[in-house]
């Protein structure tokens, strides 16, 4: 609904919102408005000056009124300089309104339309939460009828303080008076004297096993009458001291009778009947046994799905993060250049890119966590590895663990993929400390040791890293299945099962293995066993500088990034290297671009971009423009392994050199086939502007600026 008497401020707002796709509606006065306000409602824009002097008391009614699943938004259109949003009348608004945003008039169309569909996804989801909760109305409903019709009493216990909540039904069953203060004291004195050691056991039972609580008993009511009822629960754990027996109960007085007569009246086919019994007992343990094996194989199935899950959110959250350290480190490669001789600049400058670029190395640490990645292996030392992350495995185990390191001065290298190396260790010292509830001594050691051919390992020269605690150890039969996947001691939900049997993967893929020990009482002892390799060192990482210098050429480069941010920065770094720039929000309007003939010499393109990815649009770019460089940049966990064109990646975040780096390497690959090619590289120099060439890239001619 739109709300703007005045002026042609409802015109206006109307046709952006069509332009955006969205359907709205003009309320010609304020009581139109305020018969607009209902639950089908998707959002208000209103200007300040209409809302202003209105009395606002009936929309406040409405809003109160609005189911607990609504929010209704508003969009309160300003003026320059008034101070709205600050000034009483603001917080007047704000107050009356409760959701509201202020947008400041004169604005850019593409800002209205970004709060407008802000508005209209947060209404969407508060429709999606209202037909949620009526699924759950209806689901509860269906299940209280199947109740009813079965009658069934459902009840629960809490095994900690005994107190005891009953349905109607349960308490008719049990001949129970009504009332919230029944306990388990109240549920035994229900039962028979006789059959009361035999509940009391079954309860005690289930509360320290764990097991299904099925029971049938004699239940005596307060008007002396005898009946039976048959008990089936579950104990349900909240917490370590939140345990409940939670289950539903019948009346089964007809049958026993009945069961009572037919043996009365068939004395002589007991035997038979007990027979028969014991056949049908054999058979229910047997639905049981299949029941209990089918679950396991659901449980099992509900850990892969969890990983899964974890896989695709941290994709997600990996591109929207390296998103943010891509306009972070743009800007300050940028700063880095503009304060090269300010000492102090230059000292606060570099402690931000190392905390960016610290962030980068978590992103990709949760990346390498949530699925397998092709490893990356180089020769390293062992002891360098522990001893840099001496301090993360102190944190990650706690104070109440004495982390002990025995590390000799030097070792021989071995081939290894760090990341993956150290997400093992750390595994194994987080696998240590919860082994040690009330805390102990984890010591975690490096050594070299030779070894005979055996069925995991050739023989040879082997470094190891031991990793042993004194915890409370593995029996045989835990021990030889330590390793299976999906195997865990902890309880559901507090792990995978996935983590020795990770690790004892990828020490095979180094030719390596994964060997335990463990004795119960004594703690655990796991080694990770890695041939020595003969390759030297790899030589350390040069932390990336801010590019300096002009280009080999000047270009007109292309930026299709939908991050505002992020497409800034890079048109930034790309413009302090001396090319021109274009940057786009889609890549709609690049194609609009590549199919004019305004001059592109490369294009720089993101991969995760609404209505088309940046690999589609790659394809339709050289349909229009055979053999245009282009770069295809990302913070995204997953990119397709496959395309119809071959496209360079970096990978975001970049530094300026990088991305210059990158292009100059495209460019390298691009043929000179005029014989004025090199004049154009002499002539791109810095201060000469005066001649005009054009390049030949892949059979296809660019007209440099």
């Amino acid at each position: 609904m739109i709300y703007a008497p005045a002026g042609r401020d409802a015109a206006v707002a109307a046709a952006l919102l069509r332009e955006a796709g969205i359907a709205s509606s003009v309320c010609a006065d304020f009581s139109a408005l305020e018969r607009s306000l209902g639950d089908d409602a998707g959002f208000v824009v209103a200007t300040e000056e209409a809302l202003r002097d209105e009395d606002l008391r009936g929309v406040a009614a409405c809003l109160g009124a609005q189911s607990a699943w609504s929010d209704l938004p508003f969009v309160v259109l300003t003026r320059r300089g008034e101070g709205t949003a600050r000034a009483p009348d603001g917080t007047r608004l704000e107050s009356v309104l409760g959701n509201v945003t202020f947008l400041e008039r004169p604005f850019h169309p593409q800002t209205f339309i970004s709060v407008a569909r802000v508005a209209v996804k947060a209404r969407e989801r508060q429709f999606e939460a209202r037909a949620r909760i009526e699924e759950l109305r209806e689901g509860e409903e269906r299940l209280r009828t199947a109740l009813l019709a079965g009658r069934l009493g459902p009840w629960e216990l809490n095994l900690a303080t005994g107190s005891l909540r009953a349905s109607p039904t349960f308490e008719a069953i049990m001949g129970l008076g009504g009332g919230d203060g029944l306990t388990r004291g109240d549920l035994l004195r229900a039962v028979h004297r006789d059959d009361r050691e035999r509940v009391v056991g079954a309860l005690d039972g289930a509360a320290a096993s764990g097991a299904e609580y099925a029971i049938e008993h004699r239940v005596v009511w307060p008007d002396g009458s005898l009946h039976w009822a048959d008990f089936r629960a579950r104990v349900v754990r909240k917490s370590a001291h939140d345990a409940r027996l939670v289950g539903v109960a019948s009346e089964i007085t007809d049958r026993k009778d009945a069961e009572h007569a037919l043996r009365a009246v068939n004395e002589t086919l007991e035997e038979r009947v007990a027979a028969r019994t014991r056949e049908l007992r054999d058979a229910h343990a047997a639905v049981l046994a299949e029941i209990e094996q089918r679950k396991r194989a659901e449980d099992d199935l509900r850990q892969v799905q969890k990983l899964e899950t974890l896989g695709q959110l941290t994709g997600g959250v990996a591109h929207d993060f390296n998103n943010l350290l891509m306009a972070v480190i743009g800007n300050l490669d940028l700063l880095r250049k503009r304060f090269a001789d300010h000492a102090e600049a230059m000292r606060l400058v570099d402690g931000a890119l190392r905390g960016a670029q610290r962030g980068a190395a978590l992103t990709q640490r949760l990346l390498m966590f949530a699925r397998r990645q092709e490893l990356a292996t180089e020769p390293g030392s062992l002891v360098e590895l522990v001893r840099g992350m001496a301090d993360l495995i102190e944190r990650s185990v706690g104070a109440q663990i004495d982390v002990r390191l025995e590390l000799p001065a030097t070792v021989p290298l071995v081939m290894l993929d760090t990341n993956q190396i150290e997400l093992a260790i750390l595994n194994l010292a987080i696998n240590a400390r919860d082994a040690m509830p009330d805390g102990g001594v984890l010591t975690i050691g490096v050594d070299t040791v030779e070894a005979a051919a055996d069925i995991e390992l050739a023989a040879g020269a082997y470094v190891r890293v031991r990793v042993s605690d004194t915890g409370h150890g593995m029996d045989e039969q835990t021990l030889r299945k330590a390793v299976e996947p999906f195997f865990s001691t902890k309880e559901l939900g507090k792990g995978t099962g996935l983590g020795l049997s990770m690790i004892h993967g990828l020490a095979a893929q180094l030719h390596g293995a994964l060997r335990l020990s463990s004795e119960v009482g004594s703690g655990t002892r796991a080694e990770i066993w890695l041939p020595v390799t003969a390759e030297p060192a790899a030589e350390p990482a040069k932390a990336p500088q801010a590019a300096s210098g002009a280009p080999s050429r000047r270009l007109s480069i292309l930026v299709v990034d939908d991050d505002e941010l992020v497409a800034f920065s890079t048109a930034n770094m790309l413009e302090d290297l001396g090319h021109a720039v274009v940057a786009v929000a889609s890549a709609r309007q690049a194609l609009d671009i590549l199919a004019g003939r305004d001059p592109v010499d490369f294009v720089v393109t993101d991969y995760a971009m609404p209505g088309m990815n940046g690999v589609e649009f790659a394809e339709r770019a050289r349909q229009l423009r055979p053999g245009l460089p282009m770069l295809l940049v990302s913070g995204y966990a997953d990119l397709p392994q496959r395309s119809p064109v071959d496209l360079p990646r970096l990978g975001k975040p970049y530094h300026q050199q990088q991305l210059a780096a990158e292009i100059e390497r495209q460019l390298s690959a691009c043929e000179l086939r005029t014989p004025r090619a090199q004049a154009f590289a002499d002539e791109a120099a810095p201060g000469n502007r005066g001649v005009d060439h054009e390049v030949e890239c892949n059979g296809r001619h660019r007209r440099p600026l």
